[in-house]
């Protein structure tokens, strides 16, 4: 169904909208975070690698949308902070594997608890009904946009 033309693209505000709250909820984490010396951005690499038992740098930029060399920086940075650990795969040595250091576990025990006081604060506003037809339609939106990992997560559950 085609809900927009050229004519009323400029009264378009969902992009932005989606844009804005994607910022916004950043900015939120970021605030929750700052007590840990973690960004919003280093927190999605460690909750990524410790809730999805991701591993490896390149399939944190799929999940991310990083590029390889933005996945290095934000690596480097996460390892100098002593939260991960890379290391060679004993079988390709080609390969690099992450995980999280003794002290990445300890923080990473904390972000449900983070993250969920910071999702709070973004959608506290809505009654659980909305909160639920929000997240149905934005799985609707990006089902039907073809993005596999929301098709991977909701065959999941």
């Amino acid at each position: 169904m085609s809900h927009f033309t050229p004519e009323n693209f400029q009264t378009c505000t969902i992009g932005f909208l989606l844009g804005r709250t994607a910022l916004v909820k950043d900015r939120i984490l970021d605030t929750h975070l700052q007590d840990f010396g973690v960004t919003a951005a280093q927190f999605k690499v460690l909750i990524i690698v410790s809730q999805f038992a991701v591993d490896t740098p390149a399939e944190l930029c799929r999940y991310l949308g990083l590029d390889s060399g933005s996945m290095t920086r934000m690596l480097d940075r996460l390892e100098q902070k002593d939260l991960i650990v890379r290391s060679r795969c004993p079988d390709d040595r080609r390969q690099v594997r992450v995980g999280l250091s003794e002290e990445g576990q300890k923080l990473a025990d904390r972000l449900p608890h983070i993250g969920a006081a910071a999702m709070n604060e973004l959608v506290g506003v809505l009654a659980p009904e909305e909160l639920a037809t929000l997240t149905a339609i934005l799985t609707k939106v990006l089902l039907n946009a073809g993005d596999t990992l929301t098709a991977l997560r909701v065959s999941e559950k």
